[in-house]
């Protein structure tokens, strides 16, 4: 089924995740608090529910074939956004953010990731309907991340190797400041990475765009509900080192395909089976290994527990 959307409907979904971040912006300023674990636990499940509702809508009109799409995506997106929250709780612990001050500097963080993002969709869908060797660049990147990730698996990401932070620091800047900075930059870095492999389960920006935003909405809240869990997924860089590779072999095959149609293609359903088997084996093994030695459990927990100032 062919699908194009209309001006009509990219307004309605940017006015609807512009109404959702502008609610949950709203309620990180009017009321800095730290987020309790029920608390968190609810509004994640709101934004999920949000999510699986466009889901579901959007698969009524445009078809179900691309609405899998959506939910591949927005699964990939979801999973490296959650590796991602891991850097946050250092960069937040580096600079003794206090912790009602934290969902304000997320909030900040995240609708710069959605901005930036959507500026990468937007070149990143010109590229590939000009150039078709686009589809391998991404795919090569993609792989090599993959290869990095899972290389550096075991090692924390570390601040000071931020060359922007850095900067900022001999300059004086406060700790709110500087965090704000490195929340910032590797916003960049996040959307270097996740944007290529969304590329790799649809080439269609509009869902791009939809699973990279719906992915996003509930970051806030996810931050807090996870942030205790984090350092019991052992093997979650492992996990996505495997998804990010297997999508990146995805585009190589898609770019042989445009050339020689005799070369396979991975479909969407297989992907989003591929994606799912992973993360649900990730989870298992990593609970079961902390389980079995709790001192295998990522080392985020011992910078949690004794954050120190950053001056």
């Amino acid at each position: 089924m062919t699908f194009q959307a209309t001006p009509a409907g990219w307004a309605a979904t940017l006015a609807a995740i512009g109404a959702l971040i502008a609610f949950d912006l709203w309620q990180s300023i009017r009321n800095p608090h730290a987020v309790g674990l029920r608390e968190a636990a609810g509004w994640s499940l709101f934004y999920i529910a949000v999510a699986l509702l466009f889901g579901v809508a959007f698969s009524l009109i445009a078809g179900w074939s691309l609405g899998a799409q959506y939910f591949a995506g927005y699964i990939v997106e979801r999973s490296l956004s959650i590796d991602n929250l891991f850097v946050f709780v250092i960069i937040m612990t580096t600079f003794a953010v206090p912790v009602a001050q934290q969902p304000r500097l997320l909030m900040t963080g995240i609708v710069g990731a959605l901005a930036l993002r959507a500026v990468f969709i937007a070149l990143g869908a010109a590229l590939l309907d000009a150039f078709s060797f686009t589809y391998l660049l991404f795919g090569m990147g993609l792989t090599v991340t993959a290869v990095q990730l899972f290389r550096h698996r075991d090692q924390d990401p570390s601040v000071e190797d931020n060359v922007v932070v850095a900067a900022a620091r001999r300059r004086g800047l406060s700790p709110m400041l500087l965090a704000l900075v490195a929340i910032a930059t590797t916003d960049v870095v996040f959307a270097l990475d996740s944007i290529p492999a969304v590329f790799g389960i649809t080439q269609h920006a509009y869902i791009v765009f939809a699973a990279n935003a719906f992915a996003l909405l509930g970051l806030r809240p996810l931050y807090f509900l996870v942030s205790g869990l984090l350092d019991r997924l052992v093997y979650l860089s492992t996990g996505l080192a495997v998804i990010l590779a297997f999508i990146g072999v995805k585009l190589v095959l898609h770019f042989l395909h445009l050339h020689a149609h005799g070369v396979p293609e991975i479909s969407t359903g297989l992907s989003l089976a591929v994606i799912a088997v992973v993360l649900a084996i990730t989870t298992i093994a990593s609970l079961l290994a902390v389980r079995r030695d709790p001192r295998r459990r990522a080392h985020s927990g011992s910078l949690r527990a004794s954050p120190e100032r950053v001056e």
